[in-house]
Parts: C-alpha cells; structure tokens; sequence
C-alpha cells in the first residue's frame, strides 16, 4: 500500500493568483480510517489556502499526539511542520513564533490532546493570544485506544462498547471565550461550506483564532447514543448564521436583504459577513456568545458558526513590543550590541 499521492494531475486544473493549483496544498494520502471526519477538516484547511493564495513555505503546521495530530502530514507537503510530545503543542508554537513572527501557524490538536493532559497548555495560549490558527478536530473518543470517552464527551453519551459516561463535558468553545479567546469559533466537519470560510476568517484574525469542529470517529464514536456521530450532530445542528469571508480589497456583494448582514472586519481589512440566524446573538460581545451557546446546549443543540470575535486584538508581539523582524533573522550587531550598550542597561536598573 502506498502513501504517497500520485503525481499525474489534470493538465486543466485551475490555478490560483499565485499559478498553484489545489494539489499544491495537499500532503500524503491519509492512513485515517475511510470517512474520518479528520480528512473533512484537513480538505478544508487545503481548500482555505489555495482560496487565499498562501504561499505553502510560509506556514508552519505544529500538531501533539492523537489521530488529529496525524493531520498534518495530509496537507500543506511544503509548509514547515512539527509534530510535538502529547497536549504540548501550544509552547512549540508559542516558541516558534516568538523566533519567526513572519510565519502563519496552525495548530491542530484532538479533544484529548486539549481537553485532557494539554488543558494547561490551551488555557495559557489563549491567555497569551498567540496569532495562530488552533483547530480542535473533537470526536468526543481516544481513537488511538480504542475509543474510551474522552473529556468532551457528553454526560448521558454512549460509546460503541455499550459504556454510558456520567461525567459532564468540557466544553472548548465557552472555556475559549470565557478565557479571553479574541476569535471563538465552532463547526461540523461534514459542514465544508460553513468550515472553509471559518479558516479563512480565522487565518486573517490578529491574534489566538480557535476552531473547535465536531468531527465524528467513523470506527468508534458513531453509534446509536453517541452525540458526536454524524447522524445525531446532523440532526441538532444550529446555526449561529450563514457565514462567507471576502478577502481584502475585493468587492463586497451580498444577496441578502439589507438590514440582516453584519459584516465583521479584520485587521488587514478583509470582512466575514454573518447573515444572523441565532436569535439576540452578537458576535462582538462575550456575554451574548455566551449565552448564545448555553441556550444551544440547554435545548440540546450544537451551536455552530463564528460565536466570537475581539476585531480590536492585539497579539502576543503587540503586547510584547516585540520587533518587527523575525528574531531569527536578526544580526550579530543587534543580538549583541557591545559592552557600551550594556553599561547603559545595567546604569538604568541602578
């Protein structure tokens, strides 16, 4: 069995403004159980870049331990990649970026790698904001073990061995926005038209861009019972609106009537536009998001879309008044810049 895709493509495929075509974005052919929502989620990511024109060696693509963590080995092949120790991947990225602020970094990380032994590390990365894209792909399982429930499974659930879990789940996207998290967002990994635009919106943000996606373990969470397989989420879906992204400097239409779009725009000048379903629901107000989603929860629905967005967000390297240059690019005579200059620092803590 291979795992390397081939090579022949069909001479017509489109290109985008940078002359790629989508298989530029893709990685090695996936060793995911057939109809994972994992490869859902990393189609979307590849279709999100090609849209975008990102230029593949300027991301860098840092996962930890899990059937997600494999992710990214299925897309972007000429990013720059890191696949770290068990919940740890916030401080490798946290650190990379602190070297390389020039880079784009996505995290992708499962609902034990985050909600379990990396919780510590998720807390703290959002504490920090650090400018990266974090996707939780959430199956509510260990699928590397066999299926036993994982922190995010919810109470009264049960797993393909006929378990029922009494305990309550954590839920990633009110912790995130409880925490600070300046973009909070969720979906369904069977949901590419609700997903794609997220991602884009999502890599635009100035700061932590949180997605946590419900994505289905075909081999061991799709039972009758399970609340994280595809038939339950497919019927207790909510929208918080219908979402689509315009990259900056292009024309912005809209078919919907006026008076029911809100169009939220980024930094670089780029718009989500939110065409608003949920009722009393405000995407620039924690409280709403909030609320939003435990009415959801309380009815027994899965609140999908931008729940949450800070568009004043400053970054770590905002906080920070880090340089401009990426640190490893930055000289011997900067680094050190002589015994003068120190004399000066250490007479200024006199």
């Amino acid at each position: 069995m291979s795992y390397i895709r081939p090579k022949f493509r069909h001479p017509g495929l489109p290109k985008n403004e940078l002359g790629y075509t989508i298989d530029h974005y893709e990685g090695s052919l996936s060793t995911l159980c057939a109809g994972c929502g994992h490869d859902s989620i990393s189609a979307g990511i590849v279709q999100a870049c090609y849209e975008l024109n990102i230029e593949p060696h300027k991301v860098a693509k840092l996962s930890g331990i899990g059937c997600s963590s494999k992710t990214p080995a299925y897309f972007l092949v000429n990013s720059h990649g890191f696949n770290s120790v068990h919940g740890r991947m916030p401080s490798v990225a946290t650190g990379a970026n602190l070297a390389n602020r020039d880079l784009m970094y996505f995290g992708v990380s499962g609902d034990g790698d985050s909600a379990s032994i990396g919780m510590g590390q998720f807390v703290h990365v959002i504490r920090r904001n650090l400018k990266m894209v974090y996707i939780v792909m959430n199956n509510g399982c260990y699928g590397l073990t066999k299926g036993q429930d994982s922190a995010t499974a919810d109470e009264g659930s049960k797993n393909k061995a006929g378990s029922v879990n009494h305990f309550g789940a954590i839920d990633l996207s009110s912790l995130a926005i409880e925490l600070g998290a300046t973009f909070v967002a969720q979906s369904f990994s069977g949901d590419k038209t609700q997903l794609v635009p997220l991602i884009k919106a999502a890599m635009k943000h100035n700061g932590f861009a949180f997605i946590n996606v419900i994505s289905p373990c075909v081999t061991f969470n799709n039972n009758v019972g399970s609340t994280k397989s595809y038939d339950y989420v497919r019927e207790h879906v909510e929208a918080t609106s219908t979402v689509d992204f315009v990259p900056e400097m292009k024309t912005i239409t809209t078919s919907y009537e006026e008076g029911t779009v809100k169009g939220v725009k980024m930094h670089d000048g780029s718009v989500i536009q939110l065409h608003k379903l949920a009722p009393e629901w405000d995407p620039q107000d924690r409280l709403s998001a909030i609320n939003a989603v435990q009415h959801a929860k309380a009815k027994g629905e899965i609140l999908t879309g931008l729940l949450y967005i800070n568009e004043e967000s400053k970054n770590l390297h905002d906080l920070m008044g880090s340089t401009n240059i990426p640190l490893n690019t930055l000289p011997e005579s900067v680094l050190c810049p002589g015994s003068e200059k120190l004399k000066d620092v250490n007479a200024g803590l006199r």
